[in-house]
């Protein structure tokens, strides 16, 4: 699919965040590397029929989306299987669940920003070193800032008692937007923030190296904090909207047991429409001018415009 277009990236990224890719065994990932590779050399198996070319041409499609899911693109390593793309299902049906105690709150959104640390630091742009310390540093403050958002939130809203119950309720189920959204930005920024520190490297049309900068690093994290603003927005937004819908039907009302289960295929749907729509708002091999960047990455090269990995 062409990069160069939202609609291009959305279904490239549709076909990239398939579950199917999180099963895949080592044995089968290193013989998809290995199809790569002949096809990048314009080998094929000696003496196959045009039959088995085409289908040895649509297993080496299956083995180019393998490889773009589960390899890290700086660092051609794989990507362990639960902070890949594929694996980013958050607990955001924990985040909506009603009536939360401080206990549950803290809870959901502890786990919800250690899993959101992780695939940051999993999928980040890695042509520099990151050290140990900068994760721990940016999982704490992630958590911390997510938890107390979240936290105050909720007790500025029981204090409102001039809202009715039924307001009360709509309401704390958007506080997780906020809490989430905020949290996000710091997840990423405190992640990555050896990229603004060191910068990242910039590669001109051929791919080679012109250096390593710094602006093309904050470009990198504006860039991918804005699509952690936007991720949240139909998971957190949409279902709240849903099931207050659906929890007025009679189905819903005369069993309340299902009400769980039918929000769990609200979000999970939700968050199949969100992820591959926020991903998708920047190239992850994003272009930027030249003459935008340090000098003297400027004076290293005659291309007009250089090439970086956003991460994502």
């Amino acid at each position: 699919f062409f990069q160069t277009s939202f609609y291009g990236r959305f279904r490239h990224f549709l076909d990239i965040i398939d579950p199917r890719t999180l099963f895949v065994t080592e044995s089968r990932l290193k013989e998809a590397v290995q199809l790569l590779e002949d096809y990048k050399h314009g080998t094929l198996p000696p003496g196959v029929t045009n039959k088995e070319v085409r289908l040895f041409a649509s297993k080496g499609l299956f083995c180019a989306k393998l490889f773009q899911a589960i390899i890290h693109p700086d660092t051609n390593e794989t990507i362990f299987m639960p902070f890949r793309m594929s694996g980013m299902v958050c607990a955001v049906v924990g985040l909506l669940l009603p009536n939360q105690t401080l206990a549950s709150t803290v809870f959901w959104q502890w786990l919800n920003q250690s899993h959101n640390a992780c695939v940051n630091y999993a999928n980040r742009n890695a042509t520099k070193p990151s050290p140990t310390s900068k994760f721990i540093q940016g999982y704490l403050g992630a958590v911390i800032s997510a938890v107390s958002i979240a936290v105050g939130l909720n007790v500025l809203i029981q204090r409102a008692n001039k809202f009715t119950p039924a307001t009360r309720l709509l309401i704390q189920r958007f506080v997780p937007f906020p809490a989430v959204a905020s949290a996000n930005i710091c997840n990423v920024v405190l992640m990555r923030h050896t990229e603004l520190e060191e910068g990242i490297d910039v590669l001109d049309n051929n791919g080679n190296i012109v250096g390593s900068s710094r602006i093309a690093a904050k470009h990198a994290l504006l860039e991918t904090a804005l699509t952690r603003v936007v991720l949240p927005m139909p998971i957190l937004v949409l279902p709240p909207i849903i099931m207050s819908v659906l929890e007025k039907t009679s189905l819903l009302r005369s069993r309340p047991r299902m009400i769980l289960p039918v929000q769990s295929l609200v979000c999970l749907a939700a968050f199949g429409l969100a992820l591959p729509l926020a991903i998708s708002l920047f190239p992850q091999m994003s272009e930027i001018e030249t003459s935008r960047l340090e000098p003297e990455i400027a004076m290293a090269t005659t291309s007009k415009t250089v090439i970086y990995n956003k991460g994502l």
